[in-house]
C-alpha cells in the first residue's frame, strides 16, 4: 500500500467512524497481520490445548475430545462468521458490547449494552490474570522435573507454595503490562515475534515430541489414541461426553478480540472483520492437528493421570524429551504466554476505553484519555490494578481464583450466543453496510450461533466433577448471575445522558445500517475531513 492509499485508508475510516458518532483518537496504524495476531495469539492455540487438554481426557476421553472437536470447528466458524459480519459494520474499539446493543435494535440497545459491557469486562480482565498463573505453573513445574523439595510440598494446598505462585504470577502480569507501553511500531513486532513463537512452538510439538515420545515411553496406538473412552468426571455417561466441550470450546474462545483493535486497524470494516473469522479458522485447524498429535504422544492414562506437577505438560516432556528438553520446551511455552497475555491485555484496555469513552465508569475522563501517540494507557493501568488485585486471591484460597479464571469464558460465550440470538429474532436485515453481509444465508447462521453457544454455555456453568462436593462447585454460574445482575443495577441507576444516549445509539444503528449515506459522500467530497470532525454534532459524538 503507497502513501496516498493507505491516506485514502484512514480518511475512510475516520468518515465511518464519525459516521458512527464517534471521533478517531486512537492511533491507526496497524494491518491485517497485527490484527490477526489481536486474536490468533490471545487465543494461543497452543497454550490452550496444553492447558486443557487433561480435562478433555477425564471427560469422555480421546474418542469424545476429537468428535467434539469437529462439532466445535463448525460451530465456532459459523459463531465467527456472524461476528465478522457485524464487525465489518461496526468497527469500533469494545466492540463486542456494541455490536450486541445494535443487534438489538435502538428500543433495546442501551439495556443490552449494559449487559454485555459487563460480561465481557469480567471475561476479559480475569482472562489476563489467570493467563499469569498458568504461565507460573509452567516455570515452576520445573522445580518437579528437578526433584526440588518445596517447604510443606508443591501443592496448592500449601500456603507458602501459594504465596511462591502469587509472587511469580504477580511479576509476570507487570512485564506483560510493561510491553503494552511501547510505542505502537514496536508493538507491531511483538505481534509478529509472538505469531513466529508460537509456530516454532507448535512445530516442534508435531516433530520433536513424537520422536522424543517414539524412543521412550513410545506412542500410543491409533486405537488407544482416538477410539477409547474415559470417565474421571463422575457425570453420567451422555452428559461426561458433553463436557469435552470444555476442553474443545475452551480452546476456541476469544477470537472478538481483533474486533476490539478495529479503531488501530487500517481499512477495519474489512480488515477487523477477516481478522476474527481468519484467526478463528487458523486457531481451529491448529489446535484440532495439536490434540491429535498430543492423543498419540501422551503416555497411557495411569502415568498421565499420576503426574502432579502444577502443568502436567511439563513431566511429559520430560518423560519424552529428558530435562533439558523440558527445560527449553517450558521456557518457549513461557515466553509465548507472557506475549500472549500482553496481547489479551491489549484486547482488553481497548474494550475498557471504549466503556470509558462512552461514560459509564468511574473516572471515565482519566480512563479514556489517549497518549500523544493514540495508545490508551490509562485503561491499561486499570488492567494491572484489577489484574493484581484479583491475583491476590491465590493466597487465601486457590479454589477462589480458579473458581474466578473458570468464569471467565462464560460471560465471552453468552455474548456470542446472545448477539446470534439477537440478530435472528431483532435485526435480521440490518447491518447492511458490512463487507461481509451474509444476506439470505444470515438467519441460518444466527441460529446455529445462538444454538451452538447454548450448549456450550449449559457446559461452561455445569459441574465438572459428580456427585457435586463444596471443594468441587463451580462458582462459574453464581459469578456470571452477579455480573448480570451489577449490570441490570447500572442500566437501572444510570441516566440516560451519563451512558449511549438514545441519539447516539440511533445513529450508530443507522450508519451501520448503510443509511445517511449521502451526507456522509457529501463530507467526503469536500474534501475537509477534519472540517467534518469539528463540525459533528458534539451530542453524538464520544468526548
Amino acid at each position: 500500500m503507497n502513501d496516498h492509499e493507505a491516506a485514502q485508508s484512514i480518511d475512510s475510516d475516520e468518515l465511518q467512524l464519525q459516521k458512527l458518532g464517534y471521533k478517531q483518537t486512537l492511533h491507526r496504524t496497524w494491518h491485517y497481520v497485527e490484527n490477526f495476531a489481536a486474536s490468533f495469539c490471545a487465543l494461543n492455540f497452543i497454550g490452550g490445548v496444553r492447558s486443557v487438554f487433561f480435562l478433555g481426557l477425564l471427560a469422555g476421553g480421546p474418542l469424545a475430545m476429537w468428535t467434539s472437536y469437529l462439532v466445535t470447528l463448525f460451530g465456532m466458524f459459523i459463531t465467527a462468521a456472524v461476528l465478522a459480519e457485524i464487525c465489518s459494520a461496526l468497527p469500533l474499539s469494545g466492540s463486542i458490547y456494541i455490536w450486541a446493543a445494535e443487534a438489538a435494535g435502538p428500543k433495546l440497545a442501551r439495556f443490552v449494552a449494559f449487559v454485555v459491557a459487563w460480561w465481557a469486562c469480567t471475561a476479559w480482565m480475569t482472562f489476563a490474570a489467570g493467563n499469569c498463573q498458568t504461565t507460573a505453573n509452567y516455570i515452576i513445574s520445573l522445580m518437579v522435573v528437578y526433584e526440588y523439595d518445596y517447604p510443606g510440598g508443591i501443592s496448592m494446598d500449601n500456603v507458602k507454595f501459594r504465596a511462591f505462585v502469587w509472587i511469580v504470577s504477580e511479576l509476570f502480569l507487570v512485564i506483560a503490562i510493561a510491553l503494552n507501553h511501547l510505542p505502537p511500531r514496536w508493538y507491531s513486532r511483538v505481534f509478529k515475534f509472538s505469531l513466529a513463537l508460537m509456530m516454532l512452538d507448535f512445530f516442534l510439538c508435531i516433530i520433536w515430541l513424537p520422536i522424543g515420545a517414539s524412543k521412550t515411553y513410545g506412542l500410543r496406538s491409533t486405537h488407544d489414541a482416538f477410539m477409547t473412552t474415559y470417565n474421571g468426571t463422575g457425570a453420567p455417561p451422555a452428559w461426561n461426553w458433553i463436557l469435552s466441550f470444555l476442553f474443545t470450546a475452551g480452546t476456541l474462545t476469544g477470537f472478538d478480540a481483533a474486533g476490539h483493535i478495529a479503531e488501530e486497524t487500517k481499512n477495519a470494516s474489512i480488515v477487523a472483520a477477516r481478522g476474527i473469522f481468519t484467526s478463528a479458522v487458523a486457531t481451529g485447524i491448529c489446535g484440532f492437528l495439536t490434540m491429535i498429535v498430543f492423543l498419540y504422544c501422551t503416555p497411557s492414562f495411569d502415568v498421565l493421570f499420576n503426574l502432579f506437577a502444577p502443568q502436567p505438560f511439563v513431566q511429559v516432556y520430560a518423560l519424552a524429551l529428558g530435562k533439558g528438553g523440558a527445560v527449553f520446551m517450558t521456557c518457549l511455552a513461557t515466553l509465548g504466554l507472557i506475549i500472549n497475555t500482553s496481547i489479551a491485555v491489549v484486547a482488553a484496555s481497548r474494550l475498557i476505553y471504549a466503556v470509558a469513552r462512552d461514560g459509564v465508569l468511574p473516572g471515565s475522563g482519566w480512563i479514556s484519555q489517549v497518549t500523544a501517540d493514540g495508545q490508551p494507557r490509562n485503561a491499561v493501568r486499570v488492567m494491572y490494578i484489577f489484574g493484581a488485585i484479583l491475583l491476590c486471591t491465590i493466597l487465601p484460597s486457590n479454589v477462589a481464583f480458579t473458581s474466578l479464571i473458570s468464569a471467565g469464558g462464560v460471560p465471552t460465550i453468552a455474548a456470542y450466543g446472545l448477539i446470534a440470538l439477537l440478530r435472528l429474532t431483532m435485526t435480521p436485515r440490518s447491518f447492511k453496510s458490512s463487507k461481509y453481509y451474509l444476506g439470505k444465508i444470515g438467519p441460518v447462521f444466527y441460529a446455529i450461533a445462538a444454538a451452538f453457544q447454548a450448549l456450550i454455555f449449559a457446559v461452561d456453568i455445569s459441574p465438572f466433577f459428580f456427585p457435586v462436593t463444596v471443594q468441587y462447585f463451580n462458582f462459574a454460574p453464581v459469578i456470571f448471575g452477579a455480573a448480570t445482575i451489577f449490570a441490570i443495577l447500572s442500566w437501572w441507576f444510570t441516566p440516560e445522558s451519563k451512558w449511549l444516549r438514545l441519539e447516539h445509539v440511533r445513529k450508530t444503528f443507522e450508519g451501520a445500517d448503510g443509511r445517511g449515506e449521502s451526507d456522509r459522500e457529501s463530507i467526503a467530497g469536500s474534501g475537509d475531513t477534519k472540517h467534518a470532525q469539528h463540525t459533528a454534532d458534539p451530542t453524538t459524538t464520544s468526548k
